[in-house]
C-alpha cells in the first residue's frame, strides 16, 4: 500500500509559478513511475507529466511541455511538479499518482495509487 499526499497548490496570477510536491509512504518508491494528472471542472482527468521508475525518463502532455518540469527525489520519496508561465487553462485539481514498475505510465489506468489532489487556480 502506498499513500500519496500532495501540497503546494494555490492561487496565482497568469504568468506566475507554483511548485507542487507529493510525498509517498512505503519503502519501494524507486520502483514506481510517478505521474501528475489534473482535472478541471466539468472535464475529464488528463495526463500532465510522468517520471519513469527506471532511469527517471520524463514525458509531458503537449499542453504543458516547455512550461512544466517533473522531478523526483527517491531518497525522500517525493515527486515534484514545477509549473512556470501558468495560464488560466491550467486551473484544475492536480493529482499525484504512482504506477508500479510501469514503463509507459501515461494512461491513468496504469496507475495503482492516487493522492487526494491539490487545487491550482490561475487568474487572468
Amino acid at each position: 500500500q502506498v499513500r500519496l499526499v500532495e501540497s503546494g497548490g494555490g492561487l496565482v496570477q497568469a504568468g506566475g509559478s507554483l511548485r507542487l510536491s507529493c510525498v509517498a509512504s512505503g519503502r519501494t518508491f524507486s520502483s514506481y513511475s510517478m505521474g501528475w494528472f489534473r482535472q478541471a471542472p466539468g472535464k475529464e482527468r488528463e495526463f500532465v507529466a510522468r517520471s519513469r521508475w527506471s532511469g527517471g525518463g520524463t514525458y509531458y502532455a503537449d499542453s504543458v511541455k516547455g512550461r512544466f518540469t517533473i522531478s523526483r527525489d527517491n531518497a525522500k520519496n517525493m515527486v515534484f511538479l514545477q509549473m512556470n508561465n501558468l495560464k488560466p487553462e491550467d486551473t484544475a485539481v492536480y493529482y499525484c499518482a504512482a504506477a508500479y514498475l510501469s514503463r509507459s505510465a501515461i494512461a491513468g489506468t496504469e496507475y495503482d495509487y492516487w493522492g487526494q489532489g491539490t487545487q491550482v487556480t490561475v487568474s487572468s
